[in-house]
């Protein structure tokens, strides 16, 4: 029987325990703060970033892996065994070339045997994509099935982002100057949605009501489904705020699984420090 093997990025936001028990391949991006090259998730965690983005003297910036790591890391799974298919969900390309070079890497070597999806999210939303291929896989649902599946969760999902600033993405040329040059200058915050990897700006107000609020309107919105099957929240240096907010997810979702964790270096680059991503995957 066919065994499919789980590869994703580091832009997945993934417990060490996800990872260990589900046997999912990451593939870190690279970091450089400072003229100093990272390895995300190797020689930087996530709460480290967050104290270097802090001390740095201009805003990170983040690199897609080398060709080589992805065609090392497909070589090395089809070495294991004679009988493997892969399955390789990576980060929208709007935010970065991961999945090019990913597909690049599939074309190299040559062989019907990988499979690379584009999940057009990040973050949590990745995540959800990922957890799910890797429990079909271990259930050894096929390659054909699993894929059929991911698009199930995709449809599914939703990933919501609240900005508390708009420096990140105005330094990383995201957004225009004048516009991040005014909403600093008003403290303008801003909440957006993901969809199909474009961020679209829904609110945006002075102050923390402003945030407050559009939380409340996707609390109200997840309410109209017919269920939510897990629930991720990822913040860039705010656990407090982000354990509150878990906590009134779970009184409103019971039924739901709730994650809370930092989000990865990729996301924070973007975001800058004090944002949320909000994720959900609905019963279907």
């Amino acid at each position: 029987m066919t065994k499919v093997k789980i590869v994703t990025d580091s832009t997945a936001v993934l417990s060490d325990a996800e990872i260990k028990d589900l046997g999912i391949k990451v593939i870190p991006l690279n970091v450089m703060i400072d003229d100093k090259t990272y390895t995300d998730g190797v020689d930087l965690s996530r709460e480290e970033f967050m104290d270097k983005m802090a001390q740095a003297k201009n805003l990170p910036k983040t690199s897609t892996p080398a060709l080589g790591v992805f065609t090392d890391a497909y070589e090395d799974l089809l070495a294991n065994d004679d009988d493997v298919e892969i399955i390789s969900i990576h980060l929208t390309p709007g935010l970065s070339g991961t999945f090019d070079t990913a597909q690049q890497a599939a074309k190299m070597l040559e062989t019907d045997k990988i499979h690379v999806i584009d999940s057009t999210f990040i973050d949590c939303a990745l995540g959800f994509q990922a957890i799910k291929a890797a429990e079909l896989a271990q259930q050894g649902k096929s390659a054909t099935e699993i894929m059929q599946e991911i698009k199930a969760v995709h449809a599914n999902t939703e990933l919501y982002l609240t900005l508390s600033s708009l420096d990140n993405l105005t330094a990383g040329g995201r957004i225009s100057k004048a516009t991040g040059f005014i909403s600093g200058l008003l403290n303008i915050k801003i909440g957006a949605h993901i969809v199909n990897g474009d961020i679209i700006a829904e609110t945006k107000g002075r102050g923390s009501k402003t945030i407050k609020n559009y939380l409340k309107k996707i609390v109200d919105q997840m309410h109209e489904a017919k269920g939510i099957q897990r629930i991720g929240l990822s913040h860039a240096g705010i656990p407090e705020l982000a354990q509150e907010l878990a906590d009134i997810l779970r009184t409103e979702f019971p039924e739901a699984q709730v994650h809370v964790q930092q989000t990865t270096p990729v996301v924070s680059t973007h975001t800058g420090a004090g944002a949320f991503g909000l994720s959900y995957l609905k019963q279907y």
